[in-house]
């Protein structure tokens, strides 16, 4: 006889399925519908997808009912469908795996985040309606996941309490800054959550396997007495070509399985981006798991010392960074209307970019002194990306402007296609012409629903080769109606490029579509392996515009298996790693700074243009690769004049 939840977690762990919205897209269906409605219109599929997980060794299996309440059907007119879509959900989760399954009625957070979009009161009434349709079906149990909110997580818990007392798992998702979205502790929320009756408390969404470790080592270390859940993304989302894909791997998750075991995760599963293949590794690898008390030490040691941000990648570079930009000249004040442009600058010499994120908070002083700081180290551009990672930050146009004006750097401002329509990015184009700031990179920008405020629209009007060619057409006086302007613009428009490929010709070839569109230059993801630059100039030297090649230092170990695991278009060479592995603190970031400056011997040769992203903000490590520039091209003209 099966077990009730509670008990079988305190006698072993449950492997958890994995996505099923992300799986369904990556099977065809599109976005823009409704997955749960699916239980109805496509039973089979639905019913298919649970099997899967289950044969690959799922235990927990989640109701496809994510999005199965009023509110959010609503928005495809399916708001009198709840009942149907939820009992069918139960039914086709129980009918499609075994008796040893435990099938849990999945619910997710109406107000996604934005905590007065919803009145509290219709929020009861949607949540106790989802939640009545569930109890009166065959589940073992409810999943409160993907939620934000401290409050709108008690108000569906306290709900159910009145119901029911079966069991409750209570996930919120995060980036592992250690508080809720309303800004509550997270050890803080857990005991409230352990005080009104949940039995199993974790982590989805919004992270890869390492967020949700620092999450989980965080909650861990003083939390409340009960079984944590964890359920990480498949790594950083990344959309190319109108299409979502992930980093991580099943090999990698197998990994990180173990490390989530051995901080006490007793459910262990997968969201957006898992598939059948993740979980099975997944199972193997914790299918008889004892935990080892030296690897826990070192775990926890590792995972505090590294306090890995969230990497950003699309909308900065089609790449990465929780990273420093920054752009220079050496003298202060403005630049003057005659100082050549980036394409002239690196047509004559070595010309470094810097990237320095902007701050995701209202203060501005470290991100200032930063620039200030690369202006020292005379970088010719500092570049800031724009909501890296569908992360809310300080608008670039402004933080731009400023530092124009108090730095006297030149600034590239990153225009992502994701944020805006075609008219809000042109009134943005034209508000950079009229602040002077016309170097821009052309993005496609990640997703929203992987970002901090998931129930936000993805705009995407437009793709990276049209925006290139929309910014271009300002520069002729005409607007993006057709409309002739009054003046042109003088836009310096750059582009994106991920040379970290399996076919990397291929990856050519889109770039020669963006040159086409009207590129002026391009700027280039990380690379990590001196072959692969020099592979990079063999296939790109017959392009008429200049390369910027990107480099990015190191800051730890755990810094480099994040990077090379769960961020899309990044991968480290195996020496590389070798060399970064176990290191952290100050020789972590000593390492990769040397690891950098060797990259930088083999990318200057073919490359003027250097283009270094910093992680973590230390700008510090940033001026000092463009000083070893500024050393090694001052050496080469000596030597040259000799």
């Amino acid at each position: 006889m099966k077990l009730d939840l509670r008990e079988a977690l305190h006698q072993d762990i449950l492997v958890g399925d994995g996505a099923m919205g992300t799986f369904l897209y990556q099977m065809g269906f599109p976005v823009g519908i409704s997955y749960e409605e699916l239980n109805l219109l496509k039973p089979e599929v639905i019913a298919d997808v649970h099997r899967r997980y289950y044969e690959a060794g799922a235990r927990v299996i989640e109701t496809n009912t994510f999005s199965a309440n009023r509110e959010k059907l609503s928005k495809y007119g399916l708001e009198q469908e709840v009942e149907a879509i939820n009992r069918a959900g139960v039914e086709l989760a129980r009918r499609a795996v075994g008796s040893d399954a435990y099938v849990v009625g999945a619910m997710g957070s109406i107000r996604a985040g934005k905590r007065k979009n919803v009145r509290t009161t219709k929020l009861k009434e949607d949540l106790r309606q989802q939640i009545e349709v569930l109890l009166d079906t065959q589940v073992d149990g409810l999943l409160l996941e993907s939620f934000l909110d401290l409050e709108e997580m008690l108000l569906a818990l306290k709900i159910i309490r009145k119901l029911s007392n079966i069991p409750v798992i209570c996930q919120f998702a995060t980036e592992g800054a250690g508080t809720t979205e309303d800004g509550i502790l997270l050890n803080e929320a857990f005991a409230k959550l352990k005080h009104y009756g949940a039995d199993v408390v974790g982590f989805n969404c919004r992270s890869g396997p390492n967020g949700l470790l620092r999450s989980l080592e965080k909650a861990a270390a003083s939390g409340p007495e009960l079984p944590y859940s964890v359920f990480p993304n498949a790594g950083i989302a990344d959309y190319v070509d109108g299409r979502f894909t992930f980093a991580a791997t099943p090999e990698y998750f197998a990994e990180t399985a173990l490390k989530f075991a051995d901080l006490g995760a007793r459910i262990i599963g997968g969201c957006c981006g898992t598939t059948p293949e993740h979980i099975a590794f997944m199972a193997k690898a914790l299918n008889g798991y004892k935990p080892d008390p030296s690897r826990i030490d070192k775990l926890q040691s590792d995972i505090r010392d590294t306090g890995l941000p969230t990497v950003s990648k699309g909308a900065s570079v089609e790449s990465i960074t929780e990273s420093v930009s920054t752009a220079a000249n050496d003298t202060a004040g403005l630049p003057p209307a005659t100082e050549p442009n980036i394409i002239e600058l690196v047509k004559q010499r070595h010309t470094v970019i810097v990237e320095l994120d902007p701050p995701r908070d209202l203060d501005i002083d470290k991100f200032m002194k930063g620039a200030h700081a690369l202006k020292e180290a005379r970088i010719d551009a500092l570049t800031m990306a724009d909501n890296s990672l569908a992360v809310t930050r300080m608008s670039n146009l402004a933080l731009g402007y400023l530092v124009k004006e108090q730095t006297g750097l030149r600034p590239l401002i990153h225009i992502a296609c994701r944020d805006r329509n075609m008219i809000g990015t042109q009134s943005h184009m034209m508000g950079l012409h009229a602040l002077g700031i016309d170097h821009v990179l052309a993005v496609t920008g990640d997703p929203a629903r992987f970002g901090d405020l998931p129930g936000s629209s993805s705009v995407y009007d437009l793709t990276s080769f049209e925006i290139i060619r929309m910014i271009k057409q300002l520069n002729e006086g005409v607007a993006f109606s057709g409309k002739q302007l009054k003046k042109k613009a003088n836009f310096i428009v750059g582009a994106a490029f991920n040379p970290n490929v399996k076919y990397l010709e291929k990856a050519v070839q889109r770039l020669e579509r963006k040159i086409e569109a009207g590129a002026d230059y391009i700027m280039t993801q990380p690379v990590y392996d001196a072959k692969l630059i020099e592979r990079i100039y063999e296939t790109t030297k017959h392009l008429n515009i200049p390369i910027f090649l990107g480099i990015m230092p190191l800051a730890s170990g755990g810094n480099a298996e994040y990077l090379h695991n769960e961020v899309p278009g990044i991968q480290l060479s195996d020496n590389v790693r070798q060399r970064m592995s176990d290191l952290k603190g100050e020789a972590g970031r000593a390492m990769g700074v040397q690891i950098a400056k060797e990259l930088l011997d083999a990318a200057m040769p073919y490359f003027n243009g250097i283009y270094l992203m910093t992680p973590f903000l230390s700008y510090e490590m940033t001026a000092d690769l463009t000083k070893y520039v500024w050393g090694k091209s001052e050496s080469a003209i000596s030597t040259c004049t000799l």
